[in-house]
């Protein structure tokens, strides 16, 4: 008897834990105020691996300039297109 209670025990508690909540083969819908949050975060994470690299000496003077450029213009078309996305009433990313 203690055997089939430990078995009933053990099959219970696998379901609770693995059993999915949602369909996993189904995403979310991303809106383009999300990518571009997710782009932004990986340009000011980029520009802050580029600047501690840069300090650590691993970058010349010039091509960290370059590099710093490029990655500020980038972030900049973003949030231009972020706001005009939020004067448009499109609401910010969750």
């Amino acid at each position: 008897m203690s055997l089939i209670a430990g078995l009933v025990l053990t099959v219970i508690c696998f379901l609770f834990i693995f059993w999915p909540d949602r369909n996993p083969f189904v995403q979310a819908d991303k809106t383009r105020a999300d990518s571009l949050t997710e782009r932004k975060d990986a340009i000011y994470a980029n520009l802050r691996d580029l600047n501690f690299e840069y300090l650590a000496g691993k970058y010349p003077e010039q091509d960290y300039s370059e590099q710093r450029q490029l990655l500020e213009s980038e972030a900049a078309s973003v949030l231009a297109e972020l706001d005009t996305l939020e004067s448009h009433g499109v609401h910010k990313a969750r």
